[in-house]
């Protein structure tokens, strides 16, 4: 007995056929089994590639990279992309979070708000503007007269404000209109490019300019329109009434010392 494979012992006649078969095996001590198609090589061919094996698995090519899928947005000439949808409940259309809000996309289903008891706001409206105009010594039509502004707004939708300039400012006040549905952010950006005003609200600074109620001096939401303050049954903003503008910190919420601006 002088070799050993497939798990016996081989006889020296077995061992002397199969050096006539394999001349390569010659030398050497035992014959190798592959594991992969059972079948017996020498040194020189135990591995599979060598003896072109069936049962190799070759890899041809790497799989391919998870690649995140990214959500357009759906408002006009916006290029951004989100990696979650941002689907608006109205629509049913995606946009990015710049433009999630119905107001900030323009939708075609924004409800708006209808105005409750007209005629008894229209009263107070009134009574208030005399008021005001009583402060400033400006009436209500030469506010109107008075105001630069974007003729982009038609007259039916426009709001008129005396605005009250931020304190140190050369000017006290100036009388601007403004779209009714335009939110917040954008009547400060648009009254402090008429105004002349530093505007890096869209900065990590430490003060911001913030439009402000002229009654209880509140600073007014970024994302409300303007339509959303007319139309409040509890201390609305009035067409002809007076606001103002300032720079506060981001943890201010309110105005202080709100008279001081009309004396």
């Amino acid at each position: 007995m002088v070799a050993a494979a497939a798990g016996r012992l081989w006889d020296g006649a077995e061992a002397e056929e199969a050096g006539r078969a394999h001349p390569s095996w010659v030398g050497n001590f035992l014959p190798f089994v592959c594991d992969g198609c059972s079948g017996i090589f020498c040194l020189e061919h135990r591995s599979r590639e060598s003896h072109s094996c069936p049962e190799i698995t070759v890899i041809s090519e790497r799989p391919k990279a998870d690649k995140h899928t990214s959500y357009p947005c759906s408002f006009k000439d916006c290029a951004e992309r989100e990696l979650v949808p941002v689907i608006c409940p109205h629509c049913e259309k995606n946009f990015c979070l710049r433009h999630r809000h119905q107001t900030d996309h323009e939708c075609k289903k924004l409800e708006i708000p209808k105005p409750h008891m007209a005629a008894t706001q229209k009263l107070v409206r009134d009574i208030i503007g005399k008021l005001s105009s009583s402060k400033t010594g400006m009436t209500a039509s030469k506010r109107r007269k008075g105001a630069k502004n974007s003729e982009t707004a038609a007259k039916a939708e426009r709001v008129y404000f005396q605005v009250f300039l931020p304190k140190g400012n050369k000017e006290k006040s100036k009388p601007m209109f403004f779209c009714h549905r335009w939110t917040i952010g954008k009547v400060i950006d648009f009254a402090a490019a008429l105004a002349s005003l530093k505007n890096d609200n869209n900065k990590l600074t430490a003060k911001k300019l913030r439009l402000c109620h002229i009654s209880s001096g509140e600073a007014l939401p970024l994302d409300h329109t303007l339509e959303t303050w007319t139309a409040k049954e509890d201390c609305p903003l009035y067409s002809g009434g007076n606001i103002i503008l300032e720079y506060l910190n981001d943890e201010e919420q309110f105005l202080k010392n709100v008279d001081s601006y009309l004396e």
